[in-house]
């Protein structure tokens, strides 16, 4: 049985009430405030919107947390320290992440504190923060790991954790929606405060599915301690050599095929040109890869398809998609260019923001389709492995990973949306994942004719993990 620290030492007395709040919510709460205590502190959550108000502000164990800095690693870290994975080393990893994960939640807990009252009482925004709360509570309150044993439970309560939030990211992007809507926030605040929170939910997902990942990795037939690692192999949710044109080739599959069934059989489909340096492969984790070169070949595929059809109907086939790879000393950049008429002047200026002005609504209604994203490729179905995986698999004898769980985790179909539902938060997220190793990504639009975009990776994996965006780094 995992050990828990005693029960939440919280007194509603303690309220921050520094937070701006609307004029009518603000004697609410503080009468709330001042009420007497006759029931239990954190009550069953109740569907009214006022049930949730006492929660919002700032208790002392909160403060604590908030005033420990978040400990970035780099993905070369992280191939390191599970390459000779031993119990040791797997109780020391237990122990970062048990201490790491509620760092983390405690920094964007606080960051919706921050932002005003009547923009935070949104219903999505709420239960979001009740999630993260939650999360926060019962991850502060484990002991140190000690055993296996300790381990094994608190595994139980990452996935349990990681499936509940599969959520967050439809319920931000409806909150942020309606609340620009109402014109409550800017767009740019909202903007900056989404890519902190989701860059921060990747950060978590990041070590928390390592750990998991570390551990089914110990835990099989197949293990054996001291064992070297082969070039081809994961460790952990790390693929060593993630190879461009590999990725690119999978990618493109599957989004042909969901192109298919959006359109129809009888409508052509555009072919993908592969050029450039094919051979490129750099260490990087491959779920985060697929969402982007899935959703930047999505963007294309759709686009040149729509223009052909209203030339034709669709009958005529479209002209490529040309991806190029090129690998220099320190990076390596795919580029995406297509013939798909570009991007309308009307959609432009919304492009990387998650506020889509006249858009709104729209996307609004097709968020509602979606209850659950775990922003991974599995929206578009992946379900063959790489191939430098395959033939690393066909040549060991011994495997040093559970590699068909471990593939399988990042592209299981635990979400799905229509193959033609557009959510408008594609590129954007693409961006966010890109950064967050150190990357890049950036688009040239010529209206009329099509759209070029460059993906760049850091192919040294010795970048930390960015946690702050390039705005919030700026202001520092």
């Amino acid at each position: 049985m995992l050990r828990l620290v005693g029960p939440r030492t919280a007194d509603m007395m303690s309220l921050d009430l520094r937070l701006p709040l609307c004029q009518n919510q603000a004697r609410g709460l503080l009468a709330l405030a001042a009420r007497p205590s006759s029931r239990p502190l954190w009550p069953a959550r109740e569907q009214t919107r006022a049930a949730h108000h006492h929660r919002w502000r700032a208790v002392s164990i909160l403060d604590d947390w908030v005033s420990k800095e978040a400990r970035p690693i780099s993905l070369r870290q992280l191939m390191v320290f599970g390459r000779s994975l031993n119990e040791q080393r797997l109780i020391s990893s237990a122990n970062y992440v048990r201490t790491e994960l509620p760092r983390r939640l405690a920094h964007r807990i606080r960051d919706m504190q921050t932002l005003p009252y009547c923009v935070v009482a949104n219903p999505h925004f709420n239960e979001v923060y009740e999630l993260y709360y939650e999360a926060f509570d019962k991850f502060r309150k484990v002991y140190e790991i000690r055993t296996l044993d300790d381990n094994d439970a608190f595994c139980d309560i990452i996935s349990d954790m990681l499936k509940k939030h599969l959520s967050v990211i439809p319920r931000l992007a409806m909150g942020i929606l309606e609340t620009s809507a109402d014109e409550m926030l800017p767009a740019k605040k909202l903007d900056g405060f989404m890519n902190a929170i989701l860059r921060s939910r990747i950060s978590r997902r990041v070590i928390a599915e390592q750990h998991l990942s570390l551990t089914e990795t110990f835990h099989s037939p197949n293990f054996m301690q001291g064992v070297k690692v082969q070039e081809t192999d994961f460790i952990g949710k790390v693929f060593l050599k993630c190879n461009a044109a590999d990725t690119v080739r999978r990618c493109g599959r599957a989004v042909l095929d969901l192109a298919q069934s959006a359109y129809g059989v009888d409508v052509a489909l555009p072919e993908i040109k592969l050029s450039g340096h094919l051979d490129a492969n750099f260490p990087f984790i491959l779920s985060h890869m697929e969402y982007i070169v899935g959703e930047l070949l999505r963007n294309s595929v759709q686009s040149v398809i729509e223009t052909q059809m209203q030339k034709d109907g669709g009958k005529t086939k479209p002209p490529p998609i040309e991806v190029t790879i090129c690998e220099s000393l320190k990076h390596v950049v795919i580029r995406v260019s297509d013939q798909g008429g570009g991007i309308s002047r009307s959609v432009l200026p919304y492009l990387w923001s998650f506020c889509k002005g006249p858009h709104s609504q729209r996307i609004l209604s097709n968020l509602t389709q979606v209850p659950m994203m775990a922003a991974t490729l599995q929206e578009v179905r992946v379900d063959e492995p790489p191939e430098s995986f395959k033939d690393s698999q066909s040549n060991q004898k011994t495997a040093r990973t559970a590699p068909s769980t471990n593939y399988a985790s990042s592209l299981s179909s635990l979400t799905s949306r229509p193959p033609n539902l557009r959510l408008g938060m594609g590129l954007p997220l693409s961006r966010i994942y890109a950064e967050y190793w150190a990357g890049s990504l950036e688009l040239q639009s010529l209206w009329g004719y099509g759209v070029d975009v460059f993906f760049q990776v850091s192919k040294l994996g010795n970048k930390n993990e960015q946690l702050l965006t390039r705005a919030m780094m700026d202001a520092v």
